[in-house]
């Protein structure tokens, strides 16, 4: 270097350093100072060069006035390198030149800079071509590096034109300042982004271009966030505030790269597992029986299901029992592509955020080699000061480098952890879309959405931290290294302490896991019993069943928090040896050193730096476990993530579409099952259907008329032949399916909207009226499943879907058993039938009405999953065959029949007036479930209490207010609510309370203490450190040496064992507060009136259930126990800073207060982004459990695309919310980590200040405590700011344990053990509305009826029918007048005591999952004879018999295995149990056949002959044979009589039962 300078005295560069002021030698500066930055940036320029070789246009963006400003400032840089080589070449060669010649460097730096300056001025103009770039992140580093490396010269020539008092060379000096005041303008130049206004504008919204807007600087400091935070401060983010993602951080975008790879490697997985089958033959087959056995015919699907089908179920159940167990152990589904898909989508993030791990990690290893010559600077006393602050602001340099480089790398696992979880789920809802039945049986609906919940978020939490696996690792090596320099072989003592630890570990992980898998497993049985507890709420009620409930999920929650317990000892063990492991290691280490020779002699520098590097591996050694164990639960969700996206699809080929079969629909020769192994349910079926023909299926219940429908739409195994169809297809299932979304979105359902057309359909479907009732008419919001409707209403939402599909073929499974007789007519005619609104297309219809069958073109007859015969009405009625047999059960169904055959169809324009009979009273009361809508208006808008919400036509309110009102009934369910601003301290205390103040205050202690004994030790350790200097060169006594090493090792053992009784301590309080809480939730949930849960999403419920009480459970306990620890962590240190350095006070406050801000700043906004992730995300999951149980309406329809879009809308939805709290987090480590490093600062500044007074092991004891602050100081932010957004749970769920609830269950005032013995009811002047201020319902019912009367009760839709029963059960409560039954007033005694006493059966027949018996009698109060008894009256009997299990058989979820005859029948036999005088029948005939309904109908004829029995009748055939008949009319009695003088007073009564087709001669004949 110096013979290029020409440096001819060969002074050696010691003599630069030695001496009070040092500097660097002038030939180090001018050549190798220059050459790095210059070196940086030729190795970036091919890389420029690249984008203007390519051919693009110029003008990808107009010249920016930045852009002309950064090429002129690097002209005139260009013309300064010249100058200088002209002043060289002056010198040299010009008239005055010397005989000395200048350095080569002369020449060559100037040429050098020439030429870099044109390179960047190339470089500038690529980077303005390339598409999307706003500036260059390696430019920038250029110019920092001139900068930086310039400084050393300019300080350099400064110094000497002050000592000399002039300056030598004043050209030189002169272009030096020139060029470096312009270095310092192009380095603010290119740290700001090039970015048109446009793109500005635009980049308001988005993430990514606002990154790119704030430049180079932005992805080190994160400043582009600091918008949002400051308006998170000011006042609560909401989702409006959020920017819009980039389309790489799209669901979309996301979801397609990793299904491109998913669909590669689960092909292979698919070949390797194929090939292990044929390895092991016998694990394929035994599995397969298992299956089929295990699973019988309990699917999701199976709605009819033929019985001896249910009976072949349980053959064979026991034997596979046993070998099943066997069998789970294997893993008999395609496994291990999983990771591989992941890595292959993700892989340049996870290489990315690897290299700046890395970076990080070794930048680790400097400061304590920092603070060794810190130590030996202090123990010098000739070292000069500078050395001192050299090394000061060296350690800043580092800290702050490894911050930007921590950071870096977090925000990038962050970021992948986010898309991980996002692909996720959106594969498992595209799986859900098109699974087999096969598959969708194995989960229930509520795991499948656990799918989609916790175990995508588990892979998310495990990407968060995937580099420690190998960063862990090469830390502890490293340190390693660093350790044996200091202390020799005697680390291996330590070293030999943690290898030990290893298999402690690895024993405590597997037994962890263990737990962790069973508490899954209760977690999922304890989540499917609240599901159907919640879906089931109406019926709970009703029966007064609820404490059995209760106690059910409160023994599952018992299990479960007793594995809890085990857990969190274990963890407390784990926690116990790993707080041991940095203090038995250090002890080791320092023991064995001073022991193995009296010359080793521990001095400050060894001790502490040791002391630093022990803290090093104190992370990644507490990490290691903590990973294993998370990846290992993370393990379990792999598999149940491969077992379900691995699952079979549904075949798509099952149905063909060959456009050149004639018919529309043919199947020929087709055997159908729910399962590849299983029993056809359907055999050799053949059909041909022309098109536009209209075809009935009849059939007893169970004779396979659901499973046709499923098999032409291809939900079946098809085991033999086949089925083509020939157009789109329109489906209407049995039970009505239902969207959470207008009710006219309901029926467009995705089709764009023609007004002609809706309108035609709304009246084809007899819809008119009812929109007249709702609120906001076609906009009114529709709860979920459809919970602001009635039955009727929403079958005909599902009818007037498919109508305005305009599919070619419509598949109707029975849509109208569901309605009243007339309506079923007028949808007959108006839709259906020959004359109707699809009377071109194609038409099965399922039916069990008789009355419709002679109008359709062909009969199909169902026996035993056989088609028994095919043909005209009238041929299958002369045939003599099943048919007519069929129809001769029915005769008097017949004979009405015919007797509207005579009228010639004329009823159809009665029925028209109906709607117009309606509308002359516009101010008729509204049938209860609208009033249910209303009442929730009522609880959203309490502002508007004034006015009823209804508007009236001849209403006084002023038009402006009509507009808000009509809106309010728009919005049935409330958004969900959301706390703002801080958590109140109540909520902090509710929780410590819900722990028990005994135990908190003795957990606080016994940290304390435990924090005193760990700052006791490291004092001794410095006291220790002096010993070497008091014993210098002489003997170091032994007795001294033991006390030395004793004391140490004793405090360290105390700290372990305190913080083991801490945490086991702060186990069994958490354990008691999540039983609390817990109970207290399930407590008040059950006795919340109906009301709530009609306005509330199940989803909403379940959440709390599900992911609040997780968080209690688990994630609260964790991180209020490290954020205590954090916070006497941080505590500890300042205290013992201050103690080396008094002079340290000064600074603590000004820091302090610093870090106050910074931390409610952020706390504000990252508390709201979080409440904000958690509300945006119930819709993702309510909207994923509607499309599951919507699933074969969706495939019927072929819309799983656009579900699919909704479903990544939603899920965008929730990012853009995750996104910026991921950001905002790495916003604030940045600021907090740059506090701790100028702590780390300031404590050596002061260090070196008073160098003279402090001793070394102080010193080191200072800085080494500093070294560690920063990240305790992060720590401590974060767990407080996850604290307080854990906390929000606890705040959540008490939202929902202090609703109101109904009456008491019990009160003091019981009625007789007998009561009701008669059966008397009385209704006095009776009056309700389903809330205050609101119209009433029923408006003063007045009416007695006698003990064991049969009353029926008949009214058009919304005449107040089932708010009579709501009434008698108080559902709902009165608003005037009383209730007498037997002369007890209902109101007056207890809801359990009345509700225990009165039976129903109810409209839809609701089973839970658990054996037959639970369903019939949950408080075991019968005997087996009794059941069998009330099974045998409902005419179960025989088919109970048959199953396996007899009693104890299982039913599914939702009672999917039962046809819905057979449920309905259930509901009988529970009716029959009860055995109480009084009976309430609501509809319950509706969505029967013909034959059950009979069964029914003469049954409760002859056995509650003695009880008084009320109907509410769809069919008025069913009531006619009633002693007296009650006709409701908007909430009054109009009419209240004997059937047969009804009749003749030709009324309202008169009317409806013409409609029926029932005249005064049939009557007779009845």
């Amino acid at each position: 270097v110096c013979c290029i300078m020409g440096n001819k005295k060969k002074t050696s560069n010691a003599s630069y350093l030695d001496r009070e002021d040092p500097d660097l030698p002038i030939c180090v500066e001018q050549t190798v100072l220059v050459w790095i930055p210059l070196g940086f940036l030729w190795l970036f320029v091919p890389h420029h060069l690249m984008s203007l070789c390519r051919r693009t246009r110029v003008n990808t963006k107009h010249l920016t006035k930045l852009y002309l400003c950064k090429q002129f400032v690097v002209a005139l840089l260009f013309l300064t390198a010249i100058a200088a080589l002209a002043v060289t070449l002056g010198e040299d060669f010009g008239p005055t030149s010397s005989t000395v010649k200048n350095a080569p460097v002369y020449y060559t730096n100037p040429v050098l800079f020439a030429v870099t300056w044109i390179l960047v001025l190339l470089c500038q103009e690529g980077v303005r071509r390339r598409e999307g770039a706003v500036d260059s992140a390696s430019l920038f580093l250029f110019w920092l590096l001139l900068v930086l490396c310039d400084v050393f010269t300019f300080q350099t020539l400064i110094r000497d034109a002050l000592k000399l008092g002039e300056v030598s060379d004043i050209p030189r000096f002169c272009l030096f300042h020139i060029s470096f005041g312009l270095e310092l303008v192009a380095l603010v130049l290119s740290a700001i982004a090039d970015i048109t206004p446009e793109a500005r504008d635009r980049a308001k919204r988005v993430f990514l271009i606002q990154s790119q807007i704030w430049g180079s600087l932005v992805p080190f400091t994160f400043v582009f966030i600091c918008s949002m935070v400051v308006t998170g401060y000011k006042r609560p983010l909401v989702q409006e505030d959020m920017w819009d993602l980039n389309e790489k951080d799209g669901t979309s975008y996301l979801s397609q790269r990793f299904q491109h790879h998913m669909d590669f490697e689960l092909a292979a997985a698919r070949v390797r597992y194929l090939n292990k089958l044929k390895k092991h033959p016998v694990i394929s087959k035994g599995r397969s029986q298992a299956e089929a056995s295990e699973n019988g015919i309990s699917n999701g699907l199976g709605k009819g299901v033929s019985r001896d089908a249910l009976m072949m179920e349980d053959k064979g159940k026991s034997t596979e029992k046993k070998k099943k167990k066997k069998e789970k152990k294997e893993e008999d589904y395609p496994n291990s592509w999983l990771l591989s898909t992941m890595y292959k989508t993700f892989k340049w993030l996870l290489i990315e955020s690897a290299f700046f791990k890395l970076l990080q990690d070794l930048l680790a290893f400097v400061s304590p080699q920092l603070l060794k010559l810190m130590i030996s600077f202090t123990q010098n006393p000739n070292s000069f000061v500078w050395e001192g602050y050299v090394y000061a602001v060296l350690l800043l340099l580092v800290a702050i480098l490894q911050s930007l480089f921590l950071q870096q790398y977090f925000q990038r696992c962050f970021v992948l952890g986010m898309k991980v979880r996002t692909a996720l789920m959106a594969a498992v809802y595209k799986k859900a879309l098109v699974v087999s039945n096969d598959t969708r049986k194995e989960s229930t609906v509520g795991e499948t959405v656990n799918l989609m919940s916790a175990d995508a978020q588990r892979f998310n939490d495990v990407t968060n931290f995937i580099h420690l696996l190998w960063s862990c690792p090469l830390q502890i090596i490293v340190s390693i290294v660093f350790l044996w320099l200091e202390l020799g072989p005697s680390v291996l003592a330590g070293l030999l302490v943690m290898v030990l630890m290893v298999p402690i570990n690895g024993l405590l992980a597997t037994q962890a896991r263990k737990y962790q898998v069973q508490n899954m497993n209760f977690k999922d049985k304890r989540m499917k019993i609240m599901n159907e507890l919640l879906n089931g709420v109406k019926i709970l009620k009703l029966f007064a069943w609820e404490p059995s409930f209760q106690s059910q999920v409160e023994s599952i929650r018992g299990e479960e928090l007793k594995v809890m317990k085990k857990f969190a000892y274990l963890s407390s063990v784990s926690t116990f040896i790993f707080s041991c492991a940095p203090a038995l290691v250090s002890l080791a280490s320092f023991a064995v050193f001073v022991l193995v020779s009296p010359d080793n002699i521990l001095t400050a520098e060894k001790a502490f730096t040791s002391i630093s590097l022990f803290n090093i591996l104190r992370f990644p050694l507490a990490m290691l476990p903590m990973l294993i164990a998370s990846i290992v639960q993370t393990g379990v969700s792999k598999k149940r993530l491969e077992k379900f996206l691995g699952g079979e699809d549904l075949e798509p080929d099952v149905v063909r579409h060959d456009p050149s079969f004639d018919s529309a629909v043919s199947v020929r020769n087709g055997s159908f099952s729910w399962e590849r192994d299983a029993e056809p349910l359907l055999k050799d079926v053949s059909l041909d259907i022309e098109p536009g023909r209209l075809v009935a299926v009849v059939g007893a219940v169970g004779s396979g008329k659901s499973s046709l429908m499923s098999a032409l739409l291809g939900e079946m195994h098809c085991t033999e032949g086949f089925i083509n169809i020939k157009g789109s297809l329109a489906f209407v299932p049995q039970q009505a399916w239902i969207q959470n979304a207008t009710l006219r979105d309901n029926i467009l359902f995705g089709s764009p909207h023609e007004e002609k057309r809706f309108q035609e359909v709304i009246q084809a479907c007899a819809l008119g009226p009812d929109l007249k009732l709702l609120a906001a008419g076609e906009l009114t919001e529709i709860g979920e499943k459809g919970i602001n409707l009635s039955g009727g209403q929403k079958q005909r939402v599902s009818l007037a879907r498919a109508a305005y599909s305009q599919a070619d073929i419509y598949l109707l499974d029975d849509p109208l058993s569901a309605v009243d007789s007339h309506v079923g007519k007028h949808l007959f005619d108006k839709v259906i039938g020959p004359n109707g609104v699809l009377k071109h297309k194609t038409r099965i219809l399922v039916t069990h009405g008789v009355s419709f069958l002679p109008y359709v073109d062909e009969v199909v007859v169902l026996v035993d999953g056989k088609i028994s015969e095919i043909g005209s009405y009238n041929s299958l009625r002369a045939s003599k065959g099943a048919f007519s047999e069929f129809l001769d059960t029915y005769a008097k169904e017949q004979n009405n029949q015919t007797e509207s055959d005579k009228d010639g169809c004329p009823d159809t324009e009665d029925l028209e007036i109906i709607p117009e009979r309606e509308d002359t009273q516009p101010d008729s009361p509204l049938e209860d479930t609208v009033s249910f809508t209303l009442k929730r208006e009522n609880s959203i808008r309490r502002s508007q209490r004034s006015s009823s919400v209804r508007v009236r036509k001849n209403s006084t309110v002023k038009k402006s207010e009509d507009a808000n009102e009509t809106k309010a009934g728009q919005k049935l369910i409330e958004k969900e609510t959301m706390e703002t601003g801080q958590v109140k301290f109540s909520v902090y205390l509710q929780y410590l309370r819900a722990l028990g103040w005994g135990y908190t205050s003795m957990v606080f202690i016994i940290y304390f203490i435990q924090n005193v004994a760990f700052i006791g030790q490291n004092l001794w350790l410095s006291d220790w450190t002096n010993d070497a200097a008091d014993y210098y060169n002489q003997t170091y006594p032994n007795w001294k040496r033991d006390t030395r090493v004793g004391v140490f090792g004793a405090l360290g053992i105390a700290q372990g064992f305190l913080v083991f009784l801490g945490t086991l301590l702060l186990a069994n309080a958490s354990v008691s507060a999540s039983r609390i809480i817990h109970s207290r939730l399930l407590n008040n949930i059950l006795r919340v009136p109906m009301v709530f849960f009609d306005t509330t999403p199940i989803g909403r419920v379940v959440n709390r259930f599900a992911k609040d009480i997780f968080t209690i459970d688990e994630a609260i306990p964790q991180s209020f126990r490290s954020w205590l620890l954090c916070l006497l962590g941080v505590l500890g240190t300042l205290f013992v800073i201050c103690l080396a350095t008094p002079f340290f006070t000064i600074i603590i406050l000004p820091l302090a207060v610093i870090y106050f801000f910074v931390q409610r700043f952020y706390v504000a906004t990252s508390r709201q982004l979080r409440r904000l992730d958690s509300v945006s995300r119930s819709p993702i999951y309510s909207h994923f459990g509607e499309t599951v149980s919507g699933l074969s309406v969706i495939r019927a329809y072929r819309h799983q695309d656009r579900f699919l879009k909704h479903n990544e809308v939603t899920i965008d939805e929730n990012l853009k919310s995750v996104y910026p709290w991921i950001v905002s987090n790495r916003w604030l480590a940045i600021r907090l980590e740059f506090l701790g490093n100028l702590v780390v600062f300031f404590s050596a500044l002061f260090a070196v200040i008073s160098k003279d007074s402090l001793d070394s092991g102080l010193v080191g004891l200072a800085i080494s405590y500093a070294l560690n602050v920063t990240q305790t100081l992060n720590w401590l932010v974060r767990m407080s700011s996850e604290l307080e957004t854990n906390i929000v749970a606890v705040e959540r769920v008490s939202e929902y344990t202090e609703i109101e609830n109904e009456a008491k269950w019990i009160t003091d005032c019981r009625p007789p053990e007998k009561w009701p013995d008669e059966g008397r009811l009385q209704f006095i002047d009776y009056k309700v509305r389903y809330r205050p201020g609101l119209d009433l319902v029923l408006h003063g019912i007045t009416c007695n009826i006698a003990s064991s009367e049969k009353i029926g009760i008949v009214g058009r839709t919304g005449a107040g029918k089932s708010s009579l029963t709501n009434c008698l059960f108080r559902i709902i409560e009165a608003a005037e007048g009383r209730i007498l039954i037997d002369d007890v007033d209902i109101s007056t005694i207890g809801l359990h005591d009345l509700r225990s006493r009165l039976t129903i059966i109810p409209q839809d027949p609701v089973l839970f999952s658990g054996t037959l018996r639970m369903n019939l009698d949950p408080f075991d109060k019968f005997s087996d004879e009794e059941l069998w008894k009330a099974l045998e009256l409902s005419h179960l009997k025989d088919y109970v018999a048959g199953l396996q299990e007899g009693l104890q058989h299982e039913v599914a979820e939702g009672g999917e295995n039962l046809s819905v005859g057979q449920r309905q029948l259930l509901c009988l036999a529970r009716a029959l149990l009860r055995k109480s005088r009084i009976l309430i029948l609501d509809e319950a005939t509706a969505a029967v056949d013909l034959e059950t309904d009979n069964l029914i109908q003469n049954t409760i004829r002859k056995e509650f002959a003695h009880c008084t029995v009320l109907t509410i009748a769809h069919r008025l055939h069913s009531i006619m044979d009633s002693s007296r008949v009650m006709v409701l009319d908007a909430g009054k009695i109009v009419e209240f009589d004997s059937p047969s003088n009804l009749l003749e007073c030709r009324g309202y009564f008169y009317s409806m039962a013409k409609d029926a087709g029932i005249t005064q001669e049939e009557f007779s004949s009845l």
